[in-house]
Order: structure tokens, then C-alpha cells, then sequence
């Protein structure tokens, strides 16, 4: 098929609002269980979804052992393009992608189908192929998670993929008929028939999966995201964001039997989960079960980034891949949110000379969550004072970031927070606390203790940090006032830099002049 062209629009509709820096983008993904419209806010590093649809169709249900796509899921997926196809020009779409997968791609009916797509979505499609989907899983990952190091796995309703993935290196993938829809079909409904296919089917995966023993397995789609959900329900797990929520390997495999041996009615919370969806969870669960047994992975990452994210990070420059996708996500943030933008920015030098005075160096992660929560320091200054680290917390805690693990996102969300309550440990939030371990909590209480200097005396404008340095002098906190700012050496000031003091064991001293 050839390559995606823009909408046809007319000029006046394609105009982004005059506050967006870059026009919206939407990629249509014509799966074999879902269709599913999602809009970009812009082609950039870390792109945020504007909307996000999903039309459960079952495309690739009975295609194995019929060998056509099913004449009602045809109409279902049909109607959903043609509705698409609205929405696209209602949001001023710039550029529309369309790809289709595994339905379309093994049916015999599927030209035929793809025909009719193109009408009634108004686009060309690109019929992928395995190792294409593979590849483009492979980016997703990339795209979504800081130097990845594993094996991507994305399991969709016709078929799964696995590639190896080092950093922005991606290995040779494979693709394979173990989808839900496809398993169900071919053991005719039958677990341990499924069971013996999957088993069957793995070994030509063997190269991928000797290469899993010790990394990480990232798994895409979205019956391996709903049995996570299951998974933090039944832990009691704080944070519901799915991306980049790790599991222990040992203790999936025994939550994967529990969800193939009870009827998925009966499963704690399945509620959250579509019914359409719910007959598929026991066929995922057989799939990852033999992945986990067959690679030994030292832990399990469920990816919300997947082919449509790795189609757009794909259309990236070769700078904007290679920037981090945790930083272009909080400086995004802090454009939208800040007082003054430019004071985050000034933030990270000012902390970075702070934090090089110290004993205890950082490492490459922590510096770079450091310089994101500096970037998100002023989310919450629009709410009432009284609520502000509460504010901060609810917007950190649950933002479409990418490339940062959830202790990463406890960090955040505690360092910003301590800025308003306090750095005191008993006022932290426990659960955050508890999420983000010990070290990474010391780091959080260093930070909050940074902002609640700087933020008293620069008002969170910028400008005012390069005039006033923080050091360790003479085995001091030190702080030093340009001769002008004699007034703002008052005991409010000076507490702050003693707290901060506190923090690491030091006194706390201003310097005017």
C-alpha cells in the first residue's frame, strides 16, 4: 500500500490554534480485535494523546478457520472509519496514518476490505507485515521507556510479535498466530489446546527468548494491559497509570494461573475490563505464562507505546529522537503550567551546582528525574495554597509521561509536593513514600528542600537564580544575596536554607554581597 498523505481538508480547517506549536496528527489502527482512532497533540518526542477511541469489531475472529473476515465486523469497522474520518476534520487533523495488521493481512477477503477502508476513512492504508509490526512495537518501546534493554512482546488479537530491543537498537522480530482471537479460534475454544500451540509455536521464537534471560520483557497490547489492571487491583497497587508498571516475574506467573483457571467473571475488578475483551484475558495469560517460562526475564513492563507511537517517533528527526522523552514531556509541562517557564529551566543549573558540592554523587537516572522535577516544580500554583502539594501530586502522579518507572513517578510527585508541605518526613505521602524505596525518597526531601529556597525568593520568576548561588562553603549551606536583596535576608529565608541544612547534615548561613 502506499504511503499515508495528509487530510484532504479544506485550508482554513488544517490552521492549528494559535497556542499550539505544532499541528495534531492521528494515527487510525485497523486491528484484527479493535479499531481505534488516536490523536496527537503533534508530532514531537513525547506526543500527548488529544483523543482516543477503540471500537471492539473482532476482525480477526474465525479468520483461521474460515479464511474471511466476518461480514459483520466488516460493517462494524466500516462505520467506526467513517466516524473517524469526522473527527479527524472536527479536530483540524493535520496528517492521518492508517495501518492495518494481522485481519487484513491473512484473510482472504481482506483486499476487498482494505478497498472499502480507504473509502470510508478517506485515506491510503499500509498493510503491515509481521516483522514490519514487530519493528514498529520495537520503536514504541523505544520511544516510551529510558534506555530499554529486552525483549518487546506486542500481543494483539491476530498475532504476536517479539523483537530484541538494545537502547535505539532493534533485532531481527518475529511474528507469530498467537493472538487471543487466533488462539481461541484454533483450539476451538479449548485452553489446553491452546496451551499446546502456544508451546508449539514459541520455538520459532527461540532466538528472541534466549536473548530475554535476565533483561526485561515489555509487553504491548491490550489484553496483556487489562490483566495488569487485574494485577494492581488484586495487589491493592497505589498508582493506576499502566505504563511502565514492572512487575516480579515469579509473581505474574502465579496471578497468569489464577486468571486461566477462574472464569473471568469471577475475576477480582474485571469490571474494568470490556466484556469483549474478558473471554480473550485466559489466551493472554497462556501467552505471557510461556514467555516467562521460556526467557526467564528478570521483570515484566507493561508498554502503553506501542506500533502507533513507534510509527510517529519513526517520522522523528534524528535529534528529536535521540532527546529524552521524560524531559520533552515535563519541559512541555512546564510551558503550559508554569508561571514563568524560564524559571524551571534555571532551576535545573541552579540545583545542578548545588547538588555537584556534595559527597553523594547522583546517578545519570536520578539526575535526569531531578531535572524533570524542576521543570514540573510550579504545576500547582493555581490551586489554593492550602492544596497545592496535594495539586501537584494528583497532576504528577497520573500524567501521560513516558520514559519513567513508577518509583521515578512517586519521586516527582514527592519532590514537588515537599516544595509546599515540607521536607519533615511524617509529611510526606506514605504510599508515594513506600513506592519510590528509601534512596530515591532521601533524594526527593533534598530536592523539595532546594525549592523551598529557591521559590521565596525568586517569586518563580526567572532571572532572580543566576543573581543567588547556593553552595557548600566551609562546610556550610550557603547561600549568597547580591547587595540589593539585603531585605530578603530575613528569618523566613534563612530557615529555608537551615532546613535544607538539616536535610544533609550541615548548618545554613546567607551571605549578602
Amino acid at each position: 500500500m502506499a504511503s499515508p498523505s495528509a487530510l484532504s481538508l479544506p485550508a482554513d480547517r488544517v490552521v492549528p490554534s494559535a497556542d499550539a506549536p505544532h499541528p495534531p496528527v492521528a494515527i487510525i489502527d485497523i486491528g484484527s480485535n479493535s479499531v481505534r482512532l488516536v490523536a496527537y497533540d503533534g508530532l514531537t518526542r513525547a506526543p500527548t494523546p488529544l483523543y482516543n477511541e477503540k471500537v471492539l469489531c473482532g476482525l480477526g475472529r474465525n479468520v483461521f478457520t474460515t479464511g474471511r473476515l466476518n461480514d459483520e465486523a466488516v460493517t462494524r469497522a466500516l462505520m467506526a472509519l467513517r466516524r473517524f474520518r469526522i473527527l479527524c476534520a472536527t479536530m483540524r487533523v493535520s496528517q492521518v496514518f492508517v495501518l492495518a495488521t494481522a485481519a487484513a493481512r491473512d484473510a482472504q477477503n481482506g483486499p476487498d476490505f482494505l478497498h472499502a477502508a480507504e473509502e470510508a476513512c478517506g485515506q491510503e492504508i499500509q498493510l503491515l507485515s509481521g516483522r514490519r509490526e514487530a519493528e514498529l512495537s520495537a520503536l514504541g518501546v523505544v520511544s516510551g521507556f529510558f534506555a530499554p534493554d529486552g525483549v518487546v512482546g506486542d500481543m494483539g488479537g491476530g498475532s504476536l510479535e517479539l523483537v530484541d530491543v538494545r537502547g535505539a537498537v532493534v533485532g531481527q522480530g518475529v511474528t507469530m498466530p498467537l493472538g487471543g482471537l487466533t488462539l481461541q479460534d484454533l483450539s476451538g475454544g479449548s485452553l489446553k489446546k491452546a496451551a499446546k500451540i502456544v508451546r508449539e509455536q514459541m520455538r520459532k521464537a527461540e532466538p528472541q527468548l534466549e536473548t530475554l534471560k535476565g533483561r526485561t520483557f515489555y509487553a504491548v497490547g491490550g489484553t496483556w494491559r487489562a490483566i495488569a489492571r487485574l494485577h494492581q487491583a488484586a495487589r491493592g497497587y497505589p498508582v493506576h497509570v499502566m505504563h511502565g508498571y514492572t512487575v516480579d516475574p515469579t509473581d505474574e506467573l502465579s496471578f497468569l494461573q489464577i486468571v486461566e483457571q477462574t472464569d473471568a467473571a469471577l475475576l477480582q475488578d474485571v469490571e474494568m475490563v470490556s466484556e469483549a475483551r474478558r473471554p480473550l484475558l485466559a489466551y493472554g495469560a497462556l501467552v505471557l505464562e510461556e514467555i516467562i517460562r521460556a526467557g526467564r526475564p528478570r521483570a515484566v513492563a507493561i508498554s502503553a507505546s506501542g506500533v502507533r507511537e513507534g510509527l510517529l517517533f519513526e517520522q522523528l528527526d534524528r535529534d528529536s529522537r535521540l532527546a529524552d522523552p521524560l524531559l520533552a514531556s515535563a519541559a512541555e509541562f512546564n510551558r503550559l503550567r508554569a508561571r514563568a517557564p524560564g524559571h524551571g529551566t534555571e532551576l535545573i543549573a541552579w540545583t545542578d551546582r548545588f547538588i555537584a558540592d556534595l559527597d553523594a554523587p547522583e546517578t545519570t537516572d536520578e539526575r535526569r528525574l531531578r531535572h524533570a522535577a524542576c521543570l514540573l516544580a510550579d504545576v500547582g500554583w493555581r490551586a489554593h495554597p492550602d492544596y497545592r502539594g496535594e495539586q501537584s501530586i494528583a497532576v504528577i502522579q497520573n500524567a501521560a509521561f513516558v520514559g519513567v518507572d513508577h518509583p521515578g513517578r512517586a519521586y516527582l510527585s514527592l519532590a514537588v509536593s515537599l516544595r509546599h508541605n515540607g521536607v519533615a518526613p511524617e509529611k510526606a505521602n506514605a504510599v508515594l513514600r513506600s513506592l519510590a524505596g528509601p534512596r530515591l525518597f532521601e533524594r526527593a526531601r533534598l530536592l523539595g528542600a532546594l525549592l523551598r529556597v529557591a521559590f521565596p525568593m525568586s517569586a518563580g520568576m526567572d532571572g532572580a537564580l543566576p543573581r543567588a548561588p547556593i553552595s557548600v562553603e566551609d562546610n556550610k549551606v550557603t547561600l549568597r544575596l547580591p547587595p540589593e536583596w539585603t531585605e530578603l535576608n530575613g528569618d523566613r529565608l534563612l530557615n529555608r536554607v537551615r532546613g535544607l541544612g538539616r536535610v544533609i547534615g550541615l548548618d545554613g548561613r546567607i551571605l549578602v554581597g
